[in-house]
């Protein structure tokens, strides 16, 4: 990776295990074209079941990929602060913060991005709302806050077909390792992102939808509307802000707009990186993405380990140090969860797992060390500037929990 991010290249085996891998030699799910799928049984609420490989709602397909909604329960918001005046903001920005405030907006520490493999079941218990049951039996409430709690389920039934299972009629979908001869019918894509940033490697998400090689890529070309296998295609290239270059697998060349996959109203370029977690791409930074061939489709749901507390040390301003259990922004407190934020108009969403401190810089963001020797430093989201909501430390011998405002950290390092 080069450019300005000041992201620092290393290679790092440890790394590859822990968020899974594609590299063939480190992990199991190299070693198979399906395991990475999700896989699973779906309940109904009449006592039907359907079991096969999984698609949640058009979109999510992989044990990688990440299941969102918001949080019912936030335990630790006693610890919240109000809101310091900021002398510097215009009426209508004060306006905002005191509406938000009172309609409870500035929550945003309230919600869950959960990989796919970190679940062990999903219970639907109303219009939009579900228990998140984790790996190791550890339940969560959820409700609202993105489609995924409103999805329709496909499942790949090798017995009855392909069945589409509304939200409204499931009971439970309950998630299993993949079995090496379950038949998805397609494969992942996977290829190099290139940006004004530099490159990102990985399992790619096309438009916040297309992962698969049979999902379809549409634009228009000499006045015809076209839809093309995504594995089909060897690149696409950005020309402007309004069309793109598509190269198949043939050779055959095209130039598609007219649509938001070819266009700057493409919802996100995502891509897997094992260096990072996942990366979204704006149409702004995006240049061009050369596909791979047919490849390893993921990590295995076993690479997913149970979930484990953060738990590390905070120093303060001041050289005063806490040490035991975190939750960082009032709200993230497993290695599962995930921190978020901007790096020149790159997204970063980064397993917790994966980080190993964190530094506050100035009142817009900080600096993000990796495990494996990566630096970020990321801006512009609730969790890494001046709205983040601090740190509550509780000590694994006697003593109470306490909260360590964000303006008071100097730094957080993880165990």
């Amino acid at each position: 990776m080069t450019g300005k991010t000041g992201i620092i290249l290393a290679a790092s085996l440890v790394l590859a295990a822990l968020v899974g891998a594609e590299d063939g030699a480190t992990s199991s799910a190299a070693e198979s074209s399906v395991e990475g799928y999700i896989y699973g049984t779906v309940e109904t609420r009449t006592g039907k079941t359907y079991t096969g490989v999984l698609r949640w709602d058009d979109e999510e397909a992989f044990w990688d990929d990440i299941f969102n909604s918001s949080k019912k329960e936030l335990p630790f918001e006693e610890y919240a602060e109000e809101p310091e005046a900021d002398e510097r903001a215009t009426w209508w920005e004060r306006m905002a913060r005191t509406i938000g405030g009172d309609l409870g907006l500035h929550h945003e520490g309230r919600v869950v991005a959960i990989r796919f493999g970190d679940l062990k079941q999903v219970r639907v218990t109303g219009r939009d709302e579900a228990v998140l049951t984790l790996r190791d039996g550890t339940e969560i409430e959820v409700e609202g806050g993105a489609n995924d709690v409103t999805a329709t389920v496909t499942v790949f039934d090798a017995k009855p077909g392909r069945i589409e299972v509304p939200w409204k009629k499931i009971d439970t979908v309950t998630f299993a390792a993949t079995p090496p001869d379950a038949d998805p019918g397609s494969f992942r894509l996977r290829g190099t992102v290139s940006t004004s940033e530099g490159d990102f490697v990985g399992s790619i998400q096309w438009d916040n939808e297309e992962s698969l090689s049979t999902d379809k890529l549409d634009g228009d070309a000499d006045d015809k509307r076209v839809s093309l296998e995504m594995g089909e295609i060897r690149s696409i290239e950005r020309r402007d802000r309004r069309s793109s270059l598509v190269v198949l697998k043939d050779g055959t060349e095209m130039v598609l707009s007219g649509t938001n996959d070819v266009d700057h109203d493409i919802r996100g370029i995502h891509v897997e990186d094992v260096r990072f977690g996942r990366v979204e791409v704006s149409w702004d930074e995006f240049e061009r993405v050369v596909f791979d061939d047919p490849g390893a489709s993921g990590p295995s749901y076993a690479d997913f380990e149970a979930p484990t507390h953060l738990s590390g040390t905070v120093t303060l301003l001041n050289d005063d140090w806490r040490a035991g259990e975190l939750v960082f922004d009032l709200d993230e407190e497993w290695s599962w969860e995930m921190l978020d934020g901007l790096a020149n108009d790159i997204d970063y969403t980064v397993p917790f797992a994966m980080v190993s401190s964190i530094e506050p810089a100035g009142r817009s963001g900080c600096l993000v060390r990796l495990r494996n020797g990566h630096e970020i430093e990321l801006e512009d989201s609730h969790d890494v500037d001046e709205d983040n909501s601090g740190v509550v430390v509780i000590p694994k011998g006697p003593g109470e929990p306490t909260h360590v405002p964000w303006r008071e950290i100097a730094k957080i390092e993880f165990d």
